[in-house]
């Protein structure tokens, strides 16, 4: 990969950890907030996923959904609201009394938090159709802009288009090649966003599959993966990592000495939540 002289990120893939916490510590915290950020690293995590999108005024937010309903006392689309009004909703009270006041974070100050944190992080494009480029560039902008350079960093997305639109503006922004299943023609796609690693779900793996990938020189990271059962076979396939939303208690099976820094007790989910199988 080659980019400008400019260019803050270097042509080498980051060092993935065995662990990557899925949108902050999606069960130990409201998913995609500041809090929880600072839980996941608490909870020994060296890396966060989270999900970024575009508000109505071009500013980009940290939410999974494209509406706001789920984790938030908001409604409406996200990309037909201004940031000041999705400033206002709360994004933690859903999830526990104690998240009360939580709201959603702007990639900035993500990026300002995780800094403090020294935690690296996988940046999943998330965007309406027909918002894909303009969501991609945006944020690639502002990683190349904020982004600490000692700390390591991976941008994925479903939409091709986003992935391609980062590769173009930064390309040596390593990126992921993210998929729900990993079908025949991966390797061709793969290597025509010129990604270093396949990022998929773990339910429609296969040992086969994996060890194709490994051998072609991808990484493979799973998600989203809260049984540590499955992780240590998995592991044993040769998957590079795992995305979970319970990352102390996977990083505990991989080490029975394992001290997270804070104690673990994962709080309430709002029924109907399908946390452990999307991106």
């Amino acid at each position: 990969m080659r980019g400008s002289t400019d260019d803050p990120f270097c042509d080498t893939a980051p060092r993935f950890p065995r662990v990557i916490g899925h949108r902050g510590a999606a069960l130990a915290a409201p998913e995609n907030t500041l809090a929880g950020f600072r839980r996941a690293s608490a909870l020994g995590c060296h890396w966060v996923e989270f999900d970024v999108r575009l508000t109505a005024d071009d500013e980009l937010i940290l939410l999974h959904d494209d509406r706001l309903e789920r984790t938030t006392d908001g409604r409406g689309r996200a990309r037909a609201l201004p940031l000041s009004i999705i400033r206002q909703c709360d994004a933690g009270s859903w999830f526990d009394p104690s998240h009360v006041g939580e709201r959603v974070p702007t990639l900035t100050e993500a990026v300002e938090v995780l800094a403090a944190l020294a935690l690296g992080a996988n940046v999943e494009i998330k965007a309406e159709r027909g918002c894909a480029v303009e969501t991609a560039v945006a944020a690639v902008d502002l990683l190349t802009r904020m982004w600490p350079p000692h700390l390591p960093l991976l941008i994925s997305s479903f939409i091709a288009e986003a992935v391609a639109a980062a590769r173009d503006r930064a390309p040596l922004l390593p990126r992921g090649f993210l998929v729900r299943t990993v079908t025949r023609n991966w390797q061709r796609r793969a290597e025509a966003l010129d990604c270093i690693a396949v990022n998929a779900d773990h339910r429609l793996l296969r040992p086969a599959t994996v060890a194709e990938i490994r051998k072609s020189g991808y990484s493979v990271l799973a998600y989203t993966v809260n049984d540590t059962a499955r992780a240590h076979e998995l592991f044993d396939w040769g998957v590079t990592s795992v995305f979970s939303d319970v990352p102390h208690e996977i990083l505990a099976a991989l080490s029975p000495d394992f001290p997270p820094r804070a104690a673990a007790t994962p709080v309430g989910i709002r029924p109907g939540d399908a946390i452990g199988g999307r991106s």
